[in-house]
């Protein structure tokens, strides 16, 4: 199955809230790898999207979504999409990060995205602050669908 994450209203390169966040950039971390982000798109683009190989099975709780991107700790599954700035020698350091929860996904919906092959994600990456959007992301701040696989 895919994972399909459709992200819109990026905050810009440059951050009030983070003096030293400049060339701000997000991109989706790598299973239990925080220095690895995958695709990075610039800050001040108009929208960023992302399509993950997942796979899925059945578990005690209902289906189970696993892949090189989906994080399984603290108590649950998610995405994290890490936002990272470089410095003069184009290093890149993560300063923040948004937890797309996976528990947040209607049986229903996830159920429909097994069967049709893609599980799609649309949010905003900017907070109620003008800032990189952080933290647990679930409904209103995303709303997950399914949709036929390309």
């Amino acid at each position: 199955m895919q994972l399909r994450i459709e992200a819109s209203g990026l905050p810009g390169r440059t951050s009030s809230a983070f003096a030293d966040a400049v060339d701000i950039h997000v991109g989706v971390q790598a299973k239990d790898r925080p220095q690895e982000v995958a695709a990075p798109h610039a800050g001040d683009l108009p929208s960023a999207r992302w399509t993950l190989e997942c796979t899925t099975a059945p578990g005690p709780d209902g289906t189970v979504i696993s892949g090189p991107y989906i994080q399984n700790r603290f108590g649950g599954r998610f995405v994290y999409l890490s936002w990272t700035t470089a410095d003069e020698d184009g290093t890149a350091t993560m300063f923040r990060r948004a937890k797309l929860m996976l528990d947040a996904v209607s049986p229903e919906v996830l159920d429909a995205a097994v069967r049709s092959g893609r599980l799609t994600a649309r949010l905003r990456l900017t907070d109620g602050q003008g800032q990189p959007l952080c933290g647990s992301v679930r409904p209103p701040l995303i709303t997950w669908t399914a949709e036929p696989a390309d």
